[in-house]
């Protein structure tokens, strides 16, 4: 297996450490704070820990501190459940003896129902379009040296967007986005383990589609961007070795925050998974950014 997903799945296992009480380590990412993927998906990983022979069908989370990369992540699981078909977990991730995300999650018996869903956006495919790296390579010399090593990083994924981001153009663009994403090597006939890694790779690219209309600037360092709380529903079973188109749309940006909503169809149309998202967004002056920076305004 790729070694880059051999790691991240390494971090989606986590130790236990006593009856419901879970640890995981972290990844530096290039951010000033653990990916909020990264959390989830590991929180997720403790609840279903604790559950035997029933599927997750839906999470919400609330991010409430920013994760330390430094340090690892204790997970608390309360089994608040176990009905007939349906079973609830509590997740509380924390850190430095502090809560960073509450996490709920239920967990279903597999059974036949009522079968309908939204079409598949109709969007060039995969074999069509470059990868995120391979675009990145493009950019021009002004574009920040962080900014391009985390472009052009190696990642478990590999991503192919429809519209590539501009990031050095102010332009006004509709708030929608449309990216495909596969796992960079084959993957175990788990389905814990691709709803886990669905689950960390739904953090990506959502929250950005309600900066869109606005004519930003990711290169102007003034806007600053965080989850406030996520929710995620598995529709149907899902490999993440095979490509999903990620639609994401943005219905509403208010009061500095943005809040997006995506849906994963794989790639013979099935609508797997769905999510939505609300995250701060708040564009500050430059020279303010830089004062909170330095490390003399802070004595």
């Amino acid at each position: 297996m790729h070694p880059v997903l051999e790691d991240l799945i390494a971090l989606l296992t986590l130790e236990q450490i006593e009856d419901n009480i879970f640890r995981g380590d972290s990844r530096d990412l290039g951010s000033p704070q653990v990916f909020g993927g990264q959390v989830l998906g590991q929180a997720l990983s403790a609840a279903q820990l604790t559950v035997e022979g029933r599927v997750a069908h839906s999470l919400h989370g609330y991010f409430l501190r920013r994760g330390d990369n430094a340090s690892p992540i204790v997970y608390e699981v309360d089994r608040s459940r176990d009905g007939g078909s349906f079973s609830n977990r509590r997740v509380v991730a924390i850190q430095h003896g502090r809560p960073i995300l509450n996490l709920a999650a239920s967990f279903q018996v597999a059974e036949a129902g009522l079968e309908h869903q939204a079409s598949m956006p109709d969007v060039p495919g995969p074999e069509k379009l470059r990868a995120l790296d391979e675009l990145a390579r493009d950019l021009p010399a002004g574009v920040p040296m962080k900014l391009r090593r985390f472009l052009t990083e190696k990642r478990p994924f590999e991503f192919r967007p429809v519209r590539p981001i501009n990031f050095t153009e102010r332009k006004k663009l509709p708030p929608e986005s449309y990216v495909w994403i596969r796992a960079v090597d084959e993957l175990p006939d788990s389905p814990t383990l691709h709803q886990n890694l669905l689950a960390y790779v739904s953090d990506y690219e959502l929250l950005g589609a309600s900066t869109l209309p606005h004519q930003l600037s990711y290169v102007a360092d003034n806007v600053i961007m965080a989850s406030l709380d996520h929710a995620l529903w598995f529709h149907r079973e899902l490999r993440m070795d095979r490509w999903h188109l990620y639609a994401i749309d943005s219905p509403n940006a208010s009061g500095a925050r943005g809040f997006s909503r995506g849906q994963f169809f794989a790639d013979d149309g099935r609508l797997v998974a769905s999510t939505s998202q609300e995250g701060l967004v708040r564009v500050v002056d430059p020279d303010r950014v830089k004062h909170r920076s330095d490390p003399k305004s802070q004595s």
